[in-house]
């Protein structure tokens, strides 16, 4: 092993407040979840952080690849500095070990029924019955990507399934596009301690994008929504569930805005247009994210934001330039925190202006039917 690396039984066995533990990785990934006691400075923002050189420096990145590089170099410039082996990645594979107790599902399950039932099932149930997103005999795919979200998704389906008034049938999709032996096992991982059933396949959308250099993200999306649409569909289901929630409702309102030159929002509820008797549902439209986070906490929970192969070995100028200004996403989460300083109502602003469109105060807008313009029957 590298001198300048260290395990995570090395790590775990060291006294508290002996050592500086730095997560490196973007601030969206952080957010997700990180080490019990890691401070977060996203890695081009290192060089200016000012570092305690009294005590050692622990990085860590996704897998290690990107921290170990970074650790020698800070041991050239005089510090004591060391790169986790494997990451966040090996760390949480750990953890999720220490989690094989037949009884813990159903205490995740007791904090959903007590805890947090006015915060995320409450609003769960509220969402699917103001969007009419369920009717009797539908068979949903539940379409899991590993992350908090769709987790948590999995088992609010699962406690309106044990107390819905009509039945449904539920299909847990996991959709293998190309991930690493251990971002795959930490998936399965979460699913087998919470519970979930799940029916993965595989794809080799990871192959495709992963040389794409513009928005490989927008179409590895685009990709991946197909490839769910038709397992669903092979699978008997007519619909598919997507784990978005309230903040990513109204991020998505003022990312159209700012950065598409356009007015629309994320819907409820959409009818495929490639895939005839299909329907995406969004059932988590009015939970919180910080709801989610509060929950993931409350029962020690760990996840991966995104198991892609590139964030876990990029290393060039392009990924750390994109990693220092952030995703457009994190740029708008980050905007809409501010506002929200000053006006607690900002966030509920955003979401119900999607209520109350004035027509006859727009310029131009579009339909099913086409472009309308103001000027069009101005004169009638």
């Amino acid at each position: 092993m590298n001198a300048c690396e260290i395990t995570v039984e090395e790590l775990k066995a060291l006294p508290a407040g002996s050592y500086q533990l730095i997560d490196i990785r973007a601030e969206d990934a952080f957010a997700y979840g990180g080490i019990d006691g890691a401070v977060n400075i996203p890695l081009p923002d290192i060089e200016k952080a000012e570092l305690d050189d009294a005590l050692p420096v622990i990085l860590y990145c996704k897998s290690g690849v990107i921290s170990l590089p970074l650790a020698e170099k800070l041991t050239e410039d005089g510090y004591r500095a060391y790169s986790l082996t494997g990451g966040y990645v090996e760390w949480l594979r750990q953890r999720l070990r220490d989690k094989e107790d037949a009884d813990f599902a159903r205490r995740v399950e007791h904090s959903i029924q007590t805890t947090f039932h006015k915060r995320l099932f409450t609003p769960f149930v509220a969402a699917i019955k103001e969007y009419r997103l369920l009717t009797p005999g539908d068979r949903v795919a539940v379409c899991i990507s590993g992350g908090k979200d769709s987790m948590l998704m999995a088992k609010l389906f699962q406690e309106l399934q044990r107390h819905s008034d009509f039945a449904f049938e539920l299909v847990f999709l996991v959709m293998d596009p190309g991930y690493s032996a251990e971002n795959r096992e930490i998936i399965e991982h979460n699913a087998r301690v919470l519970n979930i059933p799940i029916t993965v396949f595989e794809s080799d959308i990871f192959d495709a994008v992963y040389s794409v250099d513009k928005s490989p993200c927008y179409l590895c999306a685009r990709m991946r929504r197909g490839h769910l649409y038709a397992k669903a569909k092979e699978l008997g289901c007519n619909k598919i569930a997507l784990g978005h929630h309230y903040d990513d409702v109204i991020e998505t309102v003022l990312m159209g805005m700012l950065y598409g030159a356009q007015i629309q929002t994320m819907m409820p509820k959409l009818k495929s247009t490639n895939f005839a008797g299909m329907e995406l549902i969004r059932p988590m439209y009015y939970i919180r994210e910080a709801d989610i986070k509060r929950w993931r906490d409350a029962n020690d929970l760990g996840f991966i934001q995104c198991a892609c192969r590139f964030t876990d070995t990029c290393t060039s100028e392009a990924c750390q330039r994109s990693e220092k200004t952030g995703s457009k996403r994190q740029q708008v989460k980050r905007l809409i925190a501010q506002l929200k300083e000053r006006d607690p109502q900002v966030e509920q602003n955003i979401f119900r202006s999607m209520y109350n469109v004035n027509l006859s105060t727009v310029i131009a807008y579009k339909d099913r039917n086409g472009r309308h313009h103001f000027l069009d029957d101005y004169d009638e």
